[in-house]
């Protein structure tokens, strides 16, 4: 009797503990743990495919980053009953009938501005130094004199190291320096070759891999696939829409006040507003650096461009391109930027977004399941009178 009781008592428990959603989702928790730690104990196995991912890497995203530039050009010109392929070698005609004009014009102009800016550097810095020695020996700062003199000692002894650290490293970094030389040029000639493919043939990626996935899961792969190609195309085209409007709007307002390197300071603004919320102050480092050398005159004609810049693109040009199709809240893009370029350097920060966005709608679309499979998050039905 003792012993059917307990067998009762023990059926009872492995019952409720099966049937319990919370100790699955515990078990689940504890084995993908398991699975992580086994993988980290093995991971020499798969050090050739991060290798190949690391040659691969650059020429995709540069190809996948033009895509979703190019197109809708091309899905806007085959509606016009223009051929696909024939569109796509238009384009790329165009595009290189663009780089060539680049080159020819912009880019001289840009060597010019960087090597008279190299130049100046030496001026600007005895300019900053004398003008910061005439403040500081002014009877005020007297009691912070030494404070600041020993400040600076720490400063330029840091400098001085990191100078003989950069020189002693150089040679060291050689066989890197070329390593990373050749996978720019790789992938400068492969990713073209990529993108004629992708924009060929990019539509019939979906079905191809859907093919290859259960019947029942099909449709909610589609759904977080078109989600998350609908994320990465609008970060994408918008973010450069924003940056190319930010770099044109300096070039003028530089332009128009008289700034030296305006061509250069402007693009470089540019390229940096792909950083969001924190791009445009980088880029007016320089820009107030120069400025404040040339004049007060011509630091405040800087300040009312910055100001004006800020202004259209906050109320005007990034609502209209980007709106908030991302529906990230700035601090968590704060977060995200600081962790991954921690972690990832420049390329974190500038994949860090779109990667987040990525694995936010996958992550949203797992917790919905879950949701449907656990029944933990089912509202109470309440009694009826």
């Amino acid at each position: 009797m003792d012993k059917k009781k307990l067998a009762q008592k023990t059926s009872w428990f492995w019952k409720w503990f099966l049937n319990s959603q919370v100790v699955v989702a515990l078990i689940i928790v504890l084995l993908l743990l398991l699975i992580t730690l086994v993988f980290t104990k093995v991971s020499y196995l798969f050090e050739p495919v991060g290798q190949f991912f690391a040659i691969v890497g650059l020429p995709v995203v540069i190809a996948g980053i033009l895509y979703y530039l190019m197109n809708p050009v091309i899905n806007f010109l085959e509606k016009k009953g223009l051929n696909r392929t024939l569109a796509i070698v238009l384009l790329f005609i165009a595009v290189i009938a663009l780089l060539i004009w680049g080159v020819v014009v912009i880019i001289p102009q840009i060597r010019e501005q960087i090597g008279s800016m190299m130049q100046s550097l030496p001026g600007y810095f005895d300019t900053i130094s004398d003008k910061a020695n005439e403040i500081f020996k002014d009877p005020a700062f007297k009691p912070f004199q030494q404070h600041v003199d020993n400040s600076l000692q720490k400063i330029l002894g840091s400098l001085t190291e990191t100078a003989q650290n950069i020189s002693r490293m150089t040679l060291q970094g050689l066989g890197s320096v070329v390593s990373t030389v050749a996978t720019v040029v790789i992938a400068l000639i492969t990713a073209p070759i990529i993108l004629f493919f992708l924009l060929k043939d990019g539509n019939r990626l979906a079905p191809y891999i859907l093919n290859f996935l259960p019947t029942k899961t099909r449709k909610p792969t589609l759904k977080v696939m078109s989600e998350i190609n609908s994320q990465l195309a609008s970060y994408i085209r918008g973010q450069l829409t924003v940056a190319f409007s930010v770099a044109v709007m300096f070039i003028i307002g530089f332009s128009l006040v008289g700034m030296k390197y305006a061509i250069t300071l402007g693009i470089l603004a540019g390229f940096l507003n792909l950083v969001p919320y924190l791009g445009s102050f980088f880029a007016m480092v320089p820009v107030i650096f120069i400025a404040i050398v040339t004049g007060p005159v011509m630091l405040v004609k800087v300040i009312i461009v910055f100001v004006i810049e800020q202004t259209i693109e906050g109320r005007i040009v990034s609502p209209l391109v980007l709106g908030n199709q991302l529906k990230i809240h700035p601090i968590t893009i704060m977060f995200v930027l600081l962790t991954a370029g921690k972690i990832f350097g420049i390329t974190g920060i500038i994949l860090g977004i779109p990667f987040y966005a990525v694995m936010k709608v996958v992550a949203i679309h797992v917790f919905e399941w879950y949701k449907g499979v656990s029944n933990l998050y089912e509202e109470e039905k309440k009694p009826v009178d």
